[in-house]
């Protein structure tokens, strides 16, 4: 017979489903209207002025369903930039380390305004994992000056869109009743931060660093905390180039070669398991 679920089960994923379309702003079409960014003396001047008067200039872009759900546009407000598949690939990972008893937290590297952590700390909480730690470790200060490793993609320092302070993030998850002892930031540089981490041992490991750099340095200092049975998402393996350098330099010095499994168009992750110890 077909398995069936319970009124409690259906109000969990329905909770759940909502969830995932409100952090992805996908509930709204305004969410796909785009800041505009001056790219003359004028609109710097014209910004500035509305700036000073608590005003905005945006432009008006038709919601684009495929591209939300895909990750691949930025939503002008909303909680997360990952789209409705990595965010579904969260809550199916999230069921799946609970069912099985696998030890550990989840370990987000690279945490933006949070909302992909807001979501896992509610997946845990829906499926039984009440004791396991939500981490969130990123600079809060936007991203990194690029390293010579991280040259092959384009530089995204200086873009205020991506500076989201500790304490915005703080009150993002408190928007949600979802800010408790069980949620740890560790601030500062990922090659600074996450070595002398206190995180024992991780569940799920989702690396969002974007560049080859910050990548290495999460997996460098993170991944055999990860434990058997877990998982890693690498969040950025198709978008940036030289993420997926580090993935596959990371395998190469650690003489494994787990199957890469895709979540998106840009995005993957694979199960650590005891027989990946194997010669790539």
């Amino acid at each position: 017979m077909p398995e069936t679920r319970t009124t409690q089960e259906n109000g969990k994923e329905r909770y759940l489903s909502l969830l995932a379309q409100t952090l992805n702003a996908s509930l709204y079409d305004e969410s796909a209207w785009r800041v505009i960014t001056p790219n003359t003396f004028v609109k710097r001047f014209v910004t500035r002025v509305l700036a000073s008067r608590s005003f905005k200039l945006v432009k008006y872009r038709p919601f684009d369903a495929s591209a939300r759900e895909r990750g691949a546009d930025w939503p002008m407000f909303g909680y997360t930039m990952v789209g409705a598949r990595r965010l579904e690939n969260v809550r199916e990972l999230a069921k799946s380390v609970v069912a099985d008893g696998t030890p550990g937290d989840f370990v987000e590297c690279g945490a933006w305004r949070g909302g992909s952590s807001i979501f896992a700390r509610a997946a845990l909480d829906a499926y039984g994992g009440q004791e396991r730690l939500v981490w969130l470790a990123d600079s809060f200060e936007g991203m990194p000056k690029r390293k010579s490793s991280d040259m092959a993609d384009p530089e995204f320092d200086s873009y205020d869109y991506l500076k989201v302070s500790v304490e915005q993030v703080k009150k993002n998850f408190q928007r949600f009743d979802l800010l408790d002892e069980r949620v740890r930031f560790i601030k500062g540089w990922f090659s600074d931060s996450l070595p002398s981490a206190p995180i024992e041992r991780i569940a799920i490991l989702r690396l969002d660093g974007d560049y080859y750099s910050s990548t290495m340095d999460a997996l460098n200092a993170l991944y055999r905390r990860v434990s058997f049975g877990g998982y890693v998402i690498v969040d950025d393996y198709n978008s940036f180039a030289s993420c997926k350098q580090a993935i596959s330099d990371f395998f190469a010095s650690e003489r494994i070669n787990p199957i890469l499994i895709p979540i998106d168009e840009f995005s993957v992750y694979w199960k650590k398991e005891v027989d990946q110890a194997r010669e790539v």
